[in-house]
C-alpha cells in the first residue's frame, strides 16, 4: 500500500512539474496605438488593439515562449512607456531611426515605406515634393520623424502637429490643411474606408524618408531582442509574416 501511495505521489509530482512551464509563462507588456490601421488600431465592436503588428507580436511570442497583453496608448508616449517600464515591448508603425536607436533599441526590419501625401480634393495638382506647399500650412503626426523633417525645411508658414493620423485626415477633408503628411500604408487603409470624401493621397509625390519599422525594447533586454529576432527569421522564412502582410492589404518584401 505504501508503495502504491508513494507512486501515486510521484505521478502527480510528475504531472505538475509538466505542466507548470505553460502556466508560467511569461506575460509582456505591448505597447501599441489606437490609430494606425493596418498596422495597430482600435477595434470598436471588441474594444481591443489589432492589427498587423498586434498579429505579428502575437506569433512572435507563441514562438519565443511567452504571451502579450496588449496596452493603448498614444504614439508620442511610447518610449517613453518603455523606458518607465510600463511596458516591455513596442509594437506599432515605429520607423527604426538613429534618433531613437540611441534610446531604445529594435529588431530586424519588419516592412519599409515612406510618407504619403494627402490633399483636399480640390487640389488636383500632381505634387511631386515639398516646394510646392512653400508657405502654407502643413501637418504631421507628433512624435514621428515627419515633424522635425518638415520643420528643418523652412518652407513653410507653419507645421500643426497632430495627436494621430484620423486628425490629420480630418482637418485636410474640412479645407483647414493644405496638405498632411503620414506612414503612406496607414493612410492609403484610412482613405479606402472612405470615411473621408474630401481627401485624396498623391501618387506622384515622392516620400523624403524612407524607413523601415520595427519592434522596439529596451536597451537593456538583449536577451528579450535575440529571441524575438530568431522568432521573426522564424516566422519570415515559414511564411508566417507574409500571411499577416497579406491580411492587412500588404505586400510582402524582400529581405
Amino acid at each position: 500500500m505504501l508503495v502504491k501511495r508513494l507512486a501515486q505521489f510521484l505521478l502527480a509530482a510528475l504531472l505538475l512539474a509538466a505542466a507548470a512551464p505553460a502556466s508560467a509563462e511569461q506575460v509582456l507588456k505591448v505597447g501599441s496605438t489606437p490609430t494606425g490601421i493596418p498596422f495597430t488600431f482600435l477595434d470598436t465592436k471588441t474594444q481591443t488593439i489589432q492589427g498587423l503588428m498586434v498579429d505579428l507580436i502575437t506569433e512572435i511570442g507563441k514562438d519565443a515562449g511567452f504571451t502579450v497583453q496588449i496596452e493603448p496608448m498614444q504614439f508620442s508616449a511610447l518610449i517613453a512607456a518603455l523606458n518607465a517600464n510600463k511596458v516591455d515591448i513596442i509594437a506599432a508603425a515605429m520607423f527604426i531611426t538613429p534618433a531613437r536607436k540611441e534610446v531604445i533599441d529594435f529588431s530586424d526590419p519588419i516592412y519599409t515605406y515612406g510618407e504619403g501625401l494627402i490633399v483636399p480634393k480640390s487640389d488636383a495638382a500632381e505634387h511631386a515634393g515639398y516646394d510646392d506647399f512653400k508657405g502654407q500650412v502643413v501637418g504631421a503626426q507628433v512624435g514621428t520623424a515627419f515633424v522635425d523633417a518638415l520643420k528643418k525645411t523652412g518652407q513653410f508658414s507653419e507645421v500643426r502637429a497632430y495627436d494621430t493620423i484620423p486628425d490629420i485626415l480630418r482637418d485636410v477633408n474640412a479645407g483647414r490643411l493644405k496638405a498632411g503628411f503620414a506612414d503612406y500604408p496607414i493612410l492609403a487603409y484610412n482613405l479606402k474606408q472612405g470615411g473621408f470624401p474630401e481627401v485624396r493621397i498623391v501618387e506622384s509625390y515622392k516620400p523624403t524618408i524612407i524607413g523601415s519599422v520595427g519592434i522596439g525594447v529596451r536597451k537593456a533586454d538583449q536577451e528579450l531582442l535575440g529571441k524575438i529576432n530568431a522568432s521573426l527569421a522564424k516566422l519570415k522564412a515559414n511564411g508566417t509574416v507574409a500571411k499577416i502582410l497579406d491580411k492587412w492589404g500588404l505586400k510582402a518584401q524582400a529581405s
